[in-house]
């Protein structure tokens, strides 16, 4: 009899570890030259965090983006470049506007919203901090430079490599983010002259920089009516956490660490 049992736990055990699935976290790519990009600073933070990096290529198709959400656990939103603010919030262009690229900007927001919709946790960093309020009913500064004259930190920190942080962010106490770094105020790295300015309802702004400009922003209850929204995790960062902790520097990698925990739920 006792050998049926250890046998029955034996089968137990070896089942749950095929059962057991390590998140696949799916990166948004760009395209560039006619090749499909993401910095190696994201895969590898994933890597780092206990997750699967999967990147995914810039696609028109909602089948394929369909297939690719099917496959994934948690989506991970990138920097790059401007959003067309004419399109996406209403404003005219100002001359600080820098390069602006239709088909990511449209493959971005299908992309985040349909992983919004189906419960995937999301965590998007620089731009795709700024996409959460594009692709839900926020708006952007298009050039922090000309259109906030009462910001005075450097915002874009090139041409310096991002390993170490050059200026403070001040994070609200109790937020997801306070929680998941253990601190209320931290030096990060920045490479960027746009920035959320108008909320989108189901957000709230949980860092600022010292001159008042977000750096961070987070779910904190259900988004727009006409938004689908399974409920899951949506953190964004202004800064580059992927950097730091691919330059060695482990102080933002509970970061990726999280999103890989919500996306193994």
């Amino acid at each position: 009899m006792k050998k049926y049992l250890f046998l029955a736990a034996a089968l137990l055990i070896a089942a749950s570890g095929l059962w057991a699935k390590t998140p696949i976290i799916g990166i948004s790519g760009y395209t560039e030259d006619g090749q499909c990009h993401v910095n190696m600073t994201y895969v590898n933070s994933v890597r780092k965090a206990g997750g699967v990096p999967l990147v995914i290529p810039v696609t028109s198709d909602d089948a394929q983006l369909d297939a690719v959400l099917n496959a994934v656990d948690g989506i991970l939103m990138t920097g790059g470049e401007d959003f067309d603010p004419l399109k996406w919030f209403g404003e005219e262009p100002v001359r600080g506007l820098g390069e602006v690229v239709p088909a990511r900007d449209e493959f971005d927001v299908k992309l985040v919203r349909a992983a919004v919709a189906k419960g995937i946790p999301v965590l998007g960093i620089c731009r795709g901090e700024q996409l959460l309020a594009v692709a839900f009913g926020g708006s952007l500064w298009q050039d922090i430079p000309s259109q906030v004259p009462t910001s005075y930190v450097k915002h874009r920190q090139s041409p310096t490599t991002g390993t170490v942080g050059t200026h403070t962010i001040n994070i609200e106490k109790g937020s997801l983010l306070a929680k998941i770094l253990g601190k209320e105020k931290a030096v990060v790295n920045t490479f960027h002259h746009q920035a959320i300015k108008d909320v989108p309802q189901g957000f709230k702004v949980v860092a600022r920089a010292a001159d008042g400009i977000i750096e961070a922003v987070e779910r904190t209850g259900r988004l727009a009516p006409q938004f689908a929204d399974g409920g899951a995790m949506i953190l964004g960062v202004q800064f580059h956490p992927e950097v730091i902790t691919n330059g060695g520097n482990p102080e933002f990698l509970p970061i990726f660490q999280k999103l890989v925990a919500e996306a193994g739920k």
